[in-house]
């Protein structure tokens, strides 16, 4: 079997599509692109295959409406044509699926849904229960509400997210560019890269972003989205949108990533890409041995500084005595509780404070060696 094959024997598939895929000249959305992406999908859901789509778009389809001539760059405008593109872009979707008798369901998320334990079980619950009723789930990220402490960035990463989420076979990653290539697709004798092993096959590769006005992934998200997927043990393939039918059936399109990892759920992939740190906490060389060898929760008597403003619940990096950071974990304590906990042991915390106070910092479960 080639390595392009493994997308067209997917059980469970998802597959991103980029702004500057679904828009026009003008910056708007370009229905006549939207509903070939959708008649493809279409095809191979109805064969049997799980299909998540992760779409951009919501922004872009709210530039035209708003009377805007581009992308806008500060964040409540951005939100503002989300909340007006997103139901267009969803009543386009579901217009053009509808055709073939699917129904789809709208799935936004933040980065803040999916750190937090019980958000990031729903989120999987949610999908798994839609794809379970034949549903074909669009998934976005909640531009309306999210902010730049809690967003994705891209929705290739969010992608390689999702693919992790509901344990999926396979990621295809579509833009305007139809693969990775050893140097700018411009430039004359530039060979496409048909696939990739590992991270050294990438060596000495130029790697541009985005080129789109519309758009803010490029080559260099879609990798690291790759990178992120392929270490979950998810197949990952990049190619451009007008080849979305080749690449579902699995021919020699584009640039395939094989997996390096091993497949299999795990909130720490979420903890360690999905999430910003809004603090840091110090800690003694034996915490270090303590977590990255033995595998312990971080407890208060390790800490030796906190610095940052954050909340229980809230992602900090661990860094070790230089300040480098070696872990992020879910803190179950504040900054403004933390300082006079430092040094002191759970039980002796415990005895004097309540037991309330016998608990980890950063609970085993809630934490990431990076």
């Amino acid at each position: 079997m080639s390595p392009h094959s493994v997308i067209s024997t997917a059980r469970r598939l998802v597959v991103k599509v980029g702004s500057s895929s679904l828009t026009g000249v003008d910056g708007g959305i370009d229905h006549g692109r939207l509903v070939a992406l959708a008649n493809a999908l279409a095809h191979k859901h109805l064969d049997g295959t799980q299909i998540v789509l992760v779409s951009s778009g919501a922004i872009a389809a709210g530039i035209h409406p708003l009377g805007l001539t581009a992308r806008p760059r500060d964040l409540a405008t951005q939100q503002a044509a989300a909340s007006v593109g997103q139901g267009a872009l969803l009543a386009g979707y579901t217009q053009a699926f509808g055709r073939h008798d699917i129904t789809v369901g709208q799935v936004l998320l933040t980065a803040d849904d999916v750190t937090r334990r019980t958000h990031y079980a729903n989120a999987r619950r949610t999908l798994e229960r839609l794809l379970d009723l034949g549903v074909l789930p669009i998934v976005n990220e909640n531009d309306t509400v999210a902010t730049s402490e809690i967003r994705f960035g891209d929705n290739d990463r969010l992608a390689a997210l999702v693919a992790h989420l509901i344990d999926a076979d396979a990621l295809v990653l579509l833009s305007d560019v139809d693969a990775l290539y050893d140097g700018p697709p411009s430039r004359p004798g530039a060979q496409r890269i048909p696939v990739v092993r590992g991270p050294q096959d990438l060596v000495g590769i130029e790697i541009g972003g985005s080129g789109s006005k519309v758009g803010t992934g490029g080559m260099t998200t879609k990798i690291e989205a790759a990178r992120i997927a392929t270490a979950a043990g998810v197949v990952t393939s990049v190619t451009a949108a007008d080849r979305v039918i080749q690449v579902l059936a699995g021919e020699d399109v584009g640039t395939v990533f094989l997996p390096i990892g091993v497949r299999g759920r795990s909130r720490r992939l979420w903890l360690e890409h999905a999430t910003t740190a809004r603090g840091r906490l110090i800690i003694d060389d034996g915490a270090v041995t303590a977590l990255v060898q033995r595998k312990k929760s971080l407890l208060p008597a390790g800490i030796t500084a906190v610095e940052g403003s954050f909340h229980d619940g809230d992602p900090v990096d661990v860094c070790s005595p230089d300040g480098t950071a070696i872990a992020r974990g879910l803190v179950n304590y504040s900054s403004a509780e933390l300082p006079s906990l430092l040094g002191r042991s759970t039980r002796e915390l415990a005895r004097e404070l309540g037991p309330e106070y016998e608990r980890e910092v950063i609970h085993r479960d809630d934490l990431v060696v990076i």
